[in-house]
């Protein structure tokens, strides 16, 4: 999956297929009881989401192309989540995206003057909570284990197993999990940032 921003294109039949699916996340998805998480997963992997087992999909989360979204086991896409996918958005086994968090993989090219539309996959590993209300770029890749803090705004790549905080987000401490079985080493030093 390439993670450089290209120019992209939407067709006729994109703009078909978002429309109807405007409709069924407006009358189907949004409306459905909180607790409905089966439900809402059937309706998106209907339009093409790649979805796992157990995942967490709350009715407020908007999902702009669902056939552009990968969630793998046990992931979840929390309340008022905006996940932007014109590009492929990929979240890992035990991801969680929490509340009013934006995935963003698209942008305009500001240096022509039509403003083309350009577009870069978000990858957020296996493990990584992208916490309440953060925004992440085009093109960003979380690492698995990796915490983004509250309000953050993420642009560029965020190492696997550290807590990222601030805009731009940048690594400030390592994460450690409490029991010794689930401890991860790796080789981020904070002092270096």
């Amino acid at each position: 999956m390439s993670r450089k921003l290209r120019p992209q294109v939407l067709t006729g039949r994109n703009k078909l297929a978002r429309a109807v699916w405007e409709l069924v996340w407006l009358l189907l998805f949004r409306p459905s009881p909180r607790i409905f998480h089966s439900w809402r997963c059937m309706l998106a992997r209907l339009f093409g989401a790649r979805l796992g087992k157990r995942i967490r999909l709350y009715p407020s989360a908007r999902i702009w192309a669902p056939w552009n979204l990968t969630m793998e086991d046990h992931s979840c896409l929390g309340p008022d989540v905006d996940c932007y996918c014109v590009d492929k958005i990929q979240i890992g086994h035990q991801a969680v995206v929490s509340q009013y968090s934006y995935l963003c993989t698209a942008s305009h090219d500001y240096r022509d003057r039509e403003l083309p539309l350009i577009s870069a996959p978000i990858l957020i590993g296996a493990q990584a909570w992208v916490t309440a209300d953060v925004f992440v770029g085009p093109g960003v890749t979380i690492g698995e284990g990796a915490v983004v803090t509250a309000r953050s705004s993420v642009f560029g790549d965020i190492p696997p197993w550290v807590v990222a905080r601030g805009n731009p987000a940048t690594p400030y401490k390592e994460r450690t999990l409490n029991s010794d079985e689930q401890r991860v080493k790796n080789d981020f030093d904070p002092s270096t940032v």
